[in-house]
């Protein structure tokens, strides 16, 4: 019994509510279904103004497919920010303290010592992760801490 509480105790210790997610950019999904809808919705009619409007509306929707967002990576790395960055294909977590023109300067999570200065063009914009508050994994770490007491209590009245 003692060993399974202590596996228990250890397992628990060592999950964290915080992961690392990419921050999502402007969804063109959420646009491409709307127009999606409107073109099904237009096909139901066939007279010539709703087909113009049916070509206006599908060549919005491959316009929108085929711009790229550009994203800014100073922006997305502010001072202070927790984060894990991928450079030149490895990858970093590191709390940014600055920027001096285009280089970032960084110090990794676990020690503040060490000083890593990088390019912006060296960082890989799109796989910028923030570090945030998982609600799912605590809720599982809830569940299984309350099913932990109650089979603790259960095993003492046995």
């Amino acid at each position: 019994m003692r060993k399974y509480l202590y596996l228990i105790i250890l397992s628990l210790s060592l999950v964290s509510c915080y992961t690392y997610q990419v921050k999502k950019t402007v969804d063109t999904a959420i646009d491409n279904k709307q127009a999606s809808k409107n073109n099904a919705a237009l096909a139901n009619t066939n007279s010539p103004q709703t087909e113009n409007i049916k070509a206006k509306s599908q060549n919005q929707s491959q316009n929108l497919q085929q711009t790229p967002v550009a994203v800014n990576v100073q922006e997305k790395l502010a001072p202070n920010k927790n984060v894990k960055i991928d450079v030149d294909g490895r990858a970093y977590k590191v709390i940014v303290d600055r920027w001096e023109g285009d280089s970032l300067i960084a110090h990794p999570v676990h020690s503040r010592d060490k000083v890593l200065k990088f390019h912006k063009n060296q960082i890989n914009a799109e796989k910028i992760a923030e570090k945030r508050f998982s609600q799912p994994i605590a809720d599982i770490i809830t569940v299984v801490a309350y099913a932990g007491i109650g089979f603790g209590i259960w095993s003492l009245l046995q």
